[in-house]
């Protein structure tokens, strides 16, 4: 039980690390809360003006996700006998476990009154130290999506819900329920966070990738 609520713990801690916010804090000695949507994550970065710390927040948001999944990983192979009991496909629901940890962090930074980003990013790290091929299928979805409707949160929402069915397909170490109900858990985060778009979308003024800009994304 200790083992697993380290792993929460630390996986919360790291995936709340607001890299968006500290670049910009001390690259550009602004706050990035006071821009666009007051999201703390990439696409809010770039509107800053600085592409290069947009792409920075982008890879380390990433990072940190995926760090906490193959952490669990790297403790399993070096300590197999301290991995909690949980069956079959333990590992792999603590490395899930990891993963939604990591996005809550994002989502909710204790550092910055538990207000954060839509943990895309740190999603994309997560589920590729999980299941890589199903974020192929994810990120091809995302990518079709974008280029046809040019909807940005559109390609982000379809390619979370495709996740959790991918992975189940195309991984049969990810093959249990809660293993399941954890990526699915994750996704449906990552959408509700998007309930502005959402409305937008549904109202027909969201931003369209590449044109005028109408609202905050």
């Amino acid at each position: 039980m200790i083992h697993t609520l380290l792993i929460v713990v630390v996986s919360y801690l790291l995936g709340s690390i607001p890299f968006g916010y500290l670049l910009v804090r001390i690259f550009r000695g602004e706050d990035v809360r006071q821009t666009g949507s007051g999201n703390i994550g990439a696409t809010n970065v770039a509107r800053t003006g600085s592409k290069g710390l947009a792409v920075a927040t982008l890879l380390l948001d990433a990072l940190k996700g995926y760090v906490a999944v193959a952490h669990v990983f790297h403790f399993a192979s070096h300590h197999p006998g301290h991995v909690p009991d949980y069956g079959p496909h333990s590992v792999y629901i603590l490395a899930a476990l990891a993963g939604f940890c990591a996005i809550l962090g994002h989502m909710f930074p204790v550092w910055l009154r538990f207000k954060g980003g839509k943990g895309v990013a740190t999603a994309v790290g997560a589920f590729l130290g999980i299941a890589p091929a199903a974020v192929g299928i994810s990120l091809l979805l995302f990518v079709a999506i974008v280029a046809v409707t040019r909807y940005v949160s559109l390609g982000s929402i379809a390619g979370a819900a495709a996740f959790p069915v991918a992975a189940w397909w195309l991984n049969a170490a990810t093959r249990s329920p809660a293993v399941l109900v954890l990526m699915a858990a994750s996704s449906l985060l990552i959408i509700l966070r998007h309930k502005d778009n959402i409305r937008r979308l549904l109202a027909g003024n969201e931003n369209r990738f590449g044109g005028k800009k109408t609202g905050a994304a």
